[in-house]
C-alpha cells in the first residue's frame, strides 16, 4: 500500500517548537541552523543514543527551513538532525569574500559545525558510522562534495535533484563557456553572477514577488518571474500571485528570513554563482587527495559511501539528462528513484521523497545499528 502523508509526522512550521535555532561560530563564520532530536523516553527511563546524526543542506534561493517535510520524519526514525542556513541565506552570514562559499570551505565549515553540535563529538559520530549527509540544488553538490573530501566520516550521502559531477584537471572552464557548449539550461545563472539581479531584487515587496514566482506562482496571463534561459523577468514580479506551495505563514517566513540578511539584498546567496573559479581551485587539491587515497584519475568509483539519488522529472534547471551515466562514479551501486516533480520536489512529493530516503536509510542504519 502507498504511503500517504498521514504517515509521516505533520510537516515542521515557522518557529516550530520541535527543533531548536541555534548559532555557532565556524571557522569565524556565524552559522545559523535547527536541530532536532528524538525526544526523551515518557515512561522516566534513561535516553537512548541517536541511531544516528543527519546533515541536511538546502540550496538557492531557500533556508534551512526547505527541509520542513523531511525534518519530523527523520527524527521519528530515531535520528539528530541538523539543518544549517548557508553562507549567504537567513540567519548564516554573509561573508566579502567568496571563498567562504566554496565547497571546500562550507564542506569543512559544517563538518565542524556537526563536531560541535552532537555529544562527544569526531569519537561519537565515527562510533555511530559517520554522518548521513542530504542536499538539494547547491545542497545537493555540497552533499557530495562532503562526501569526497571526508569518505570517513561519511555515512551515507543522497541528493534530491542535483546529479554528481566528478572534479575534472585541466585548465579553467569560465561559467560562460560551459553555458554556450555543453551546460545550455545553465544560462540563467549568468544573471544571478553578475550585478543586475543583485540591484533590482531586494527588499520585502520584490523579494516576496521572486520568491513567490519561484515557488510556483504566475501572473495573471500565465506569465512567470524566472526561465533558465533568462534568469529573472523583472517586469513580471509585480504580476505574481500566491505560491501554490507555501502557505501565508510559510511565505511571510520566508520574506522575513531572506530580507533580514544583507540588509534586504540577495548579495550573499548570489555568491554561490560567483564561485566557479574558487572551486575550480579547490578541487584541484581535491583530485591530489583522491590520488592519494588510489582513486581513478577518470572519476568513476570515487564516491565511497551508499548514495542515493532522487531525480525530478520537471527540474528545468537540473534536468534528467544531467544524471545519465552517473552511476560509474559510485564506489557502491547507486540508488536511484525518481519523482514525478519540479525542481521544489521536496515540497510537490514529500511522501514520494520520504519513501525513497526511508527505503535508503533502511539498510544504512539496519548495518549500523548492528554495530552499535
Amino acid at each position: 500500500m502507498a504511503a500517504s502523508t498521514a504517515d509521516f509526522p505533520p510537516k515542521l512550521t515557522p518557529h516550530d517548537p520541535r527543533v531548536v535555532s541555534k548559532t555557532a561560530t565556524i571557522n569565524g563564520k556565524k552559522y545559523h541552523y535547527l536541530f532536532s532530536a528524538p525526544p526523551p523516553p515518557t515512561d522516566g527511563g534513561d535516553a537512548s543514543q541517536p541511531r544516528g546524526t543527519v546533515l541536511l543542506i538546502h540550496g538557492w534561493p531557500d533556508l534551512s527551513f526547505g527541509w520542513r517535510y523531511q525534518v519530523p520524519f527523520l527524527v521519528s526514525l530515531g535520528l539528530r538532525v541538523i539543518v544549517p542556513d548557508l553562507p549567504g541565506f537567513g540567519r548564516s552570514e554573509s561573508p566579502a569574500e567568496l571563498t567562504a562559499y566554496s565547497f571546500k570551505s562550507v564542506t569543512h565549515d559544517l563538518l565542524e559545525l556537526v563536531e560541535s553540535e552532537v555529544p562527544g563529538g569526531r569519537q561519537q559520530i565515527e562510533k555511530e558510522g559517520g554522518i548521513i549527509v542530504g542536499g538539494h540544488d547547491w545542497g545537493g553538490a555540497v552533499a557530495w562534495r562532503f562526501a569526497l573530501w571526508f569518505p570517513d566520516v561519511t555515512r551515507a550521502v543522497f541528493s534530491v535533484c542535483t546529479p554528481f559531477w566528478a572534479p575534472r584537471a585541466g585548465e579553467f572552464v569560465p561559467l560562460k563557456q560551459k553555458v554556450e557548449t555543453v551546460l545550455p539550461n545553465f544560462r540563467y545563472q549568468l544573471q544571478l553572477s553578475g550585478p543586475e539581479f543583485e540591484a533590482q531584487v531586494k527588499g520585502e515587496e520584490k523579494i516576496r514577488q521572486f520568491l513567490s514566482g519561484m515557488y510556483g506562482a504566475k501572473g495573471p496571463d500565465g506569465e512567470r518571474v524566472f526561465t533558465t534561459e533568462k534568469g529573472c523577468l523583472f517586469e513580471n514580479l509585480p504580476k505574481m500571485g500566491k505560491s501554490p506551495l507555501l502557505d501565508e505563514q510559510e511565505m511571510d517566513y520566508y520574506v522575513k528570513e531572506v530580507a533580514g540578511n544583507d540588509g534586504g539584498s540577495m548579495r550573499g546567496g548570489l555568491n554561490w554563482y560567483r564561485t566557479s573559479e574558487v572551486n575550480y581551485e579547490d578541487e584541484r587539491e581535491l583530485l591530489k587527495q583522491l590520488e592519494k587515497r588510489g582513486k581513478n584519475a577518470n572519476g568513476e568509483k570515487i564516491v565511497e559511501p551508499p548514495a542515493l539519488f532522487v531525480l525530478a522529472t520537471r527540474d528545468a534547471a537540473l534536468p534528467p539528462a544531467m544524471a545519465q551515466g552517473m552511476e560509474r562514479f559510485f564506489e557502491k551501486k547507486l540508488m536511484r528513484r525518481e519523482v514525478e516533480a519540479s525542481h521544489w520536489a521536496l515540497w510537490e512529493q514529500p511522501v514520494k521523497v520520504n519513501q525513497a530516503i526511508a527505503e535508503f536509510l533502511g539498510g544504512v542504519l539496519t548495518e549500523g545499528d548492528a554495530k552499535l
